[in-house]
């Protein structure tokens, strides 16, 4: 199905179902609220005569009151997990009509990439905001990571791309785990708060006296109360309860701090156990990724869920009733921790990889929905040798226009560098971006805004976007400077690389601009990488003749017509002929 009818259709499934939610919520609302009065006026009628009748009729009204409660738990839940499914739909179709994403747009992550401000990859309407579908701690490091650090291994950038295609084939799930995930926000720090938890030596477990009276003390207990009520002795159950907080003083220090630890924890570790509970109804196929990563978390999603109803029971103590009575009968927090302790003795070494798979399902799911949005795009193909890139058809997928004008590129194969002249506004900037922002996608094994596109896998290189820092003390042309230094210190690697120049050395003379930047372009070419030198320099293109089979002119021409500036968008090959400024400060009054 078409995203758009796809999106559409389950937008009108949820509204409806939302709305036949809270009918039924109200009809049980109301019978929730028959039952208790009734429950009331039979016990008040059993208070002033006993009878077995009154008696039924108050047990039968009870038993209606809890089942109602119930029910009207499980439709609240219902209707959440409705809202949503419908808050994801409304967002999908307001992002393919290139409206804004309602996830998290990044813009606090902090990251080194070089190319990071260059190809926008964090904050509004960035890439990251394109693709995150993330809820979670885990899934914005794994999205982020990827974004920063593409893959570099064919058979990696294979295997994504295999498992992006079939997971994207399943949207349905994709959107309940997405749902879960916004479910169970984590509002009380995240899930790497439990790593100083999982470290803490075992300490009550192993004690094999406290695991014997832990049993006993409260059947003692119990026993006691018991018989104080029959009896009115209330000795045996004064020095059982005695004695359970004086066990309980001993460990109290312990406890509080294995509290703090874990306490308050149980929306978190609810909201990694849905997600690793959905992707197992995943349909891995023969997928080499899906099947690993259903392997790895097959037992994960059990025990999440254990920890969190053990994280709920042991937060119980924070209730001033359960601290009281439930230690003084049962040791309560000792019963909490010794069951807290072998869960963690069971699971602490599998604990922290079922959280990275959290963040790897979160970063294949905002994938997998970026291909299902958009299914003309195509998934490369990843070559080996030299570094190239080849693509028809390749737009940028920021771009807001329904329809961007689409270039072809072939870099690599017959030449390393290609110099793209044009005046302002012609489009050599955003052709920079866009090569750039399609290969990362490529090597996070996403599809690609091109109708066809290969590569080798490379570091992306860039020098695009400058800016001077007051804090820093660095004017724009050291900014600039400092940047192509740090390019030329990872080409110095002699690792592969896409290197892209955008108007270099913009602040100093022309003479010394063209002699540093020819010397620059001289430079690159003695390493292993491909470049694309945008510039309003033209006698650089000169470098073709001199530089032949490494250097190419490419460019992107103006027009002037009827008294209007004109812009097609598409490189060519050659050298621009045509200039705008003169003409644009003439229309303005400028000169």
């Amino acid at each position: 199905m078409e995203p758009l009818n796809f999106y559409t259709e389950r937008i009108t499934v949820y509204r409806n179902r939302i709305k036949k939610l809270r009918k039924r919520i109200a009809t049980v609302a109301i019978l929730r609220l028959t039952s208790f009065v009734f429950l009331g006026l039979s016990l008040y009628f059993l208070s002033r005569q006993y009878a077995v009748p009154l008696l039924l009729i108050s047990v039968f009204f009870l038993i209606c009151f809890i089942i109602f409660i119930r029910v009207s738990l499980n439709l609240q839940s219902a209707k959440q997990l409705s809202e949503k499914m419908l808050f994801i739909n409304e967002n999908e179709l307001r992002v393919i009509n290139h409206g804004e994403n309602g996830f998290n747009d990044g813009k606090e992550i902090a990251a080194t990439a070089i190319y990071r401000d260059d190809l926008d990859i964090f904050g509004p309407r960035s890439l990251y905001h394109l693709l995150n579908r993330t809820a979670t701690s885990h899934g914005s490091e794994a999205l982020s990571a990827l974004l920063t650090s593409p893959l570099r291994s064919n058979k990696e950038i294979a295997e994504r791309q295999e498992a992006t295609r079939h997971f994207s084939t399943q949207p349905e799930l994709g959107q309940l785990i997405a749902a879960q995930g916004l479910l169970h926000a984590e509002t009380e720090g995240n899930m790497n708060d439990l790593s100083e938890w999982m470290e803490t030596p075992q300490k009550l477990a192993g004690i094999a006296w406290l695991n014997i009276i832990r049993i006993v003390l409260p059947i003692w207990n119990i026993a006691a109360l018991l018989y104080y009520l029959s009896e009115n002795n209330p000795l045996p159950v004064i020095a059982g309860v005695a004695l359970s907080w004086l066990i309980i003083s001993v460990f109290l220090k312990y406890i509080h701090t294995q509290h703090r630890l874990i306490g308050k924890k149980q929306p978190i570790l609810e909201q990694y156990g849905s997600i690793l509970q959905y992707f197992g109804q995943t349909d891995a196929g023969n997928v080499t990724r899906l099947r690993s990563l259903k392997e790895k978390t097959a037992s994960g999603r059990q025990e999440i869920w254990k920890l969190s109803k053990l994280a709920a029971s042991f937060d119980q103590r924070l209730n001033l009733v359960v601290f009281m009575f439930a230690n003084s009968l049962l040791l309560y927090d000792v019963q909490c921790m010794i069951a807290l302790e072998k869960w963690r003795s069971r699971n602490k070494r599998h604990f922290s990889e079922w959280a990275d798979c959290v963040g790897s399902i979160e970063a294949l799911n905002s994938l997998s929905v970026f291909a299902f949005n958009n299914p003309g795009y195509c998934y490369p193909t990843v070559e080996e040798g030299a570094p190239f890139i080849k693509a028809t058809g390749m737009a940028h997928p920021l771009m807001q226009l329904k329809a961007p004008v689409a270039n072809d590129l072939c870099v690599g194969k017959e030449d390393k560098l290609l110099l793209v002249t044009g005046s302002n506004m012609s489009g050599k900037s955003t052709f920079l971006r866009t090569v750039g922002i399609n290969l990362l996608l490529a090597q996070c094994g996403a599809p690609v805004y091109a109708d066809t596109f290969a590569f080798t896998p490379m570091n992306i290189l860039s020098s695009i976007r400058i800016s001077d820092s007051l804090q820093e003390n660095t004017s724009y042309f050291m900014a600039e400077l400092k940047r192509l230094h740090d390019i030329i210190a990872e080409l110095e690697k002699d690792a592969p690389a896409l290197v892209l120049i955008d108007e270099v050395l913009r602040g100093t003379n022309s003479d010394d601009k063209t002699y540093g930047s020819e010397a620059f372009i001289r430079k690159l070419l003695r390493y292993p990488c491909i470049a694309l030198f945008a510039t309003h320099d033209l006698s650089l293109s000169e470098l073709e003749k001199a530089l032949p089979q490494e250097v190419n002119n490419y460019c992107f021409e103006s027009s002037i017509e009827n008294g209007e500036l004109l812009f097609d968008y598409a490189l060519r090959r050659g050298v621009a002929k045509n200039k705008n400024a003169s003409f644009l400060m003439e229309k303005m009054g400028i000169i």
